[in-house]
């Protein structure tokens, strides 16, 4: 699978551009704000509905603007489809799919399939729970797209039970009893949060499962001798593993929520749920986090990447691989090592201040980014 044209209309800094794109590798060199983040940041949005530079939608709106579109036409075998994006900051975002008629965003999630490589990643390791949360969510999500419609629901079961729990809380500063009627609701959505999160949680065991021997080959290929790495998963409803199905995990979370049930209305906030639970990331025997030096957690950082590619092109339909100003922050071995290792993607999209950032393994299409322009050399 490969993107065979992009097409952005106020999107960050390009009132308009056109991109065709070919098979293989493609570098957009320019000096820093010029705009060529903004390209593969368009590119990775249809592949996952997010940003990974900002948390919303608004600062991807051009000033001045009161939308943007992103467009870009996908090539699988022979099969071409074009997939676009209307993003409305306060409002809901509208997508298409071949010009059809409109459909709902996160049906166009899994026509374009991205892993990332970015400055951002060193988050992955020395970042807080919810960074390694959301790496995990997202590569779900890549594997099986309906993941996004359970994620979503369990968002707004975990919203819906926090204003509960919230109201509970106020209630007994203030000397007022709960009602049987508000528990009674409570319990309907205990029930909803188990059923949902149970779904999510025994996605994350499988995807885990399979990374496990994925990453640990790809910190080897970078680091030779450096390992071995783990990832171990700790759920806030207790030990689990692999092996337990959608039903056994969903009584244990229910369970969980019952005996959690009076610190949760004291603190007014759902304690139990794949929201609270971490990936723990270990080097030898140790926690990457805190004990991993800087370039050992750029190792980690990409070998979880790697092993991502790895995984999903073992699935079919592999993904275009980007790596947003990488090069520059890796040390020369792990810079050739990591070239070497993605150069043969089926379409590699890079970004770099100067050309020398660029291994010369990735030889291919080159494009000059300044002043909003966007020009083949």
């Amino acid at each position: 699978m490969h993107v065979t044209h992009l097409s952005l209309a106020d999107f960050r800094s390009y009132a308009r551009v056109e991109v065709p794109l070919d098979p293989g590798v493609t570098s957009f060199v320019g000096a820093n704000g010029q705009g060529k983040t903004n390209l593969v940041e368009a590119v990775g949005y249809l592949a996952t509905l997010a940003s990974h530079r900002v948390s919303s939608d608004a600062p991807l709106v051009r000033v001045g603007a009161q939308r943007a579109v992103i467009r870009a036409a996908v090539a699988q075998g022979e099969r071409s489809q074009l997939v676009e994006l209307e993003l409305n900051p306060g409002k809901a975002n509208r997508a298409r799919i071949n010009r059809s008629s409109q459909v709902r965003p996160r049906d166009v999630l899994g026509i374009i399939r991205t892993v990332l490589f970015a400055p951002e990643d060193l988050a992955l390791v020395k970042g807080d729970p919810g960074d390694r949360r959301r790496f995990l969510d997202e590569l779900v999500t890549a594997r099986s797209p309906r993941m996004a419609g359970v994620r979503s629901d369990y968002e707004r079961v975990l919203k819906q039970r926090n204003t509960l729990l919230k109201s509970a809380a106020m209630a007994r500063r203030h000397g007022a009893a709960k009602s049987g009627a508000d528990l009674s609701t409570l319990d309907v959505w205990d029930q909803h949060l188990a059923r949902t999160g149970a779904e999510l949680l025994a996605r994350r065991l499988e995807l885990i499962t399979a990374l496990r021997p994925l990453t640990d080959k790809a910190y080897e290929s970078l680091a030779p001798g450096g390992g071995p790495i783990g990832l171990d998963y700790r759920c806030s409803a207790g030990e689990v593993d692999g092996a337990l199905g959608r039903e056994e995990l969903g009584a244990l979370l229910l369970e969980a929520l019952g005996e959690a049930r009076k610190q949760e209305i004291e603190r007014g906030v759902t304690l139990v749920g794949p929201h609270r639970d971490e990936l723990t990331l270990k080097l030898g025997e140790l926690p990457a986090k805190g004990y991993a030096s800087h370039g050992e957690s750029w190792s980690y950082a990409l070998a979880l990447r790697l092993a991502s590619y790895d995984l999903l092109r073992a699935e079919g339909n592999e993904p275009v691989l980007v790596l947003d100003d990488v090069f520059a922050e890796l040390d020369a071995r792990r810079r050739e090592r990591l070239a070497e290792l993605v150069a043969p993607g089926e379409q590699v999209l890079v970004t770099a201040a100067v050309d020398d950032d660029v291994p010369g393994v990735l030889a291919g299409a080159r494009y000059k980014v300044s002043g909003g322009e966007v020009a083949r050399v």
